[in-house]
């Protein structure tokens, strides 16, 4: 029978969750990088093979390196051109792009007639940590697609560890002689300017963040980004 090796001689094969494979399987997998060579099982004749591989893994392979779990020349063998991946928290700005593509596959999967996701839902994906990175969520977009019954994700659509509300850190006591009450900051004048700016480009757009950043010659997550931090809300927002 033909194993993946051979399935994939010629081209590539992608081996997920390499930091779990036992150490006998280390052993077969070093020789085949090492010799190009492999036995189908329960077959005594070699065979060639000429395969790219790509490994992956969310483990600390040199960790496992220590404690013996994992053999130091097979890691050397696949450490060949290392990419490394930051999770989703310190990539935010990848957010909105995996929401709009998450949101595409699921209402076509479901049938839904969804077409956005409301601002305060989408700042709340923009705002959580997400420990289970774009997995965990691709999973929170499936779960409130099914629980949408609008055409617009509302927060009380997302799963409940995204709708609490995150506890705002305790302010520091005031020094004596010191007000208690935070000083009130005012807006500088060039950002009252660009926030009217931006408002009449989502104004002349229909809320439209798309059209809007194109008309400001800006990128959607730089849009997105700005109005947050100037505090600009728009009820019509939609995703085309």
């Amino acid at each position: 029978k033909i194993g993946r090796f051979e399935a994939a001689d010629g081209g590539t094969i992608f081996l997920d969750e390499i930091g779990e494979i036992s150490r006998s399987v280390q052993v077969k997998l070093l020789r085949v990088i090492e010799e190009q060579t492999f036995e189908r099982v329960g077959e005594s004749r070699s065979r060639t093979c000429d395969v790219r591989i790509i490994t992956a893994t969310n483990r600390d392979l040199k960790e496992l390196m220590r404690r013996g779990e994992f053999r130091e020349d097979l890691y050397y063998r696949l450490r060949v051109v290392p990419v490394h991946l930051p999770p989703l928290r310190e990539r935010r700005e990848d957010i909105p792009l995996l929401v709009d593509a998450f949101l595409e596959r699921f209402r076509e999967k479901m049938g839904k007639p969804i077409r956005s996701v409301s601002n305060r839902a989408l700042s709340r994906l923009m705002d959580y940590d997400w420990p289970g990175n774009v997995r965990e969520l691709e999973n929170a977009i499936e779960h409130a697609v099914v629980r949408c019954n609008d055409s617009e994700i509302r927060l009380a659509d997302l799963p409940i560890e995204l709708r609490t509300e995150p506890a705002p850190p305790p302010s520091p006591e005031p020094a004596d002689g010191e007000s208690s009450k935070p000083p009130q900051p005012s807006a500088r004048p060039e950002e009252q300017d660009e926030r009217e700016i931006i408002k009449a480009a989502l104004e002349a757009t229909d809320g439209n963040k798309t059209a809007a950043a194109e008309r400001l010659g800006i990128g959607r997550t730089t849009l997105w980004r700005r109005m947050k931090e100037l505090d600009i809300t728009w009820p019509k927002y939609r995703t085309p």
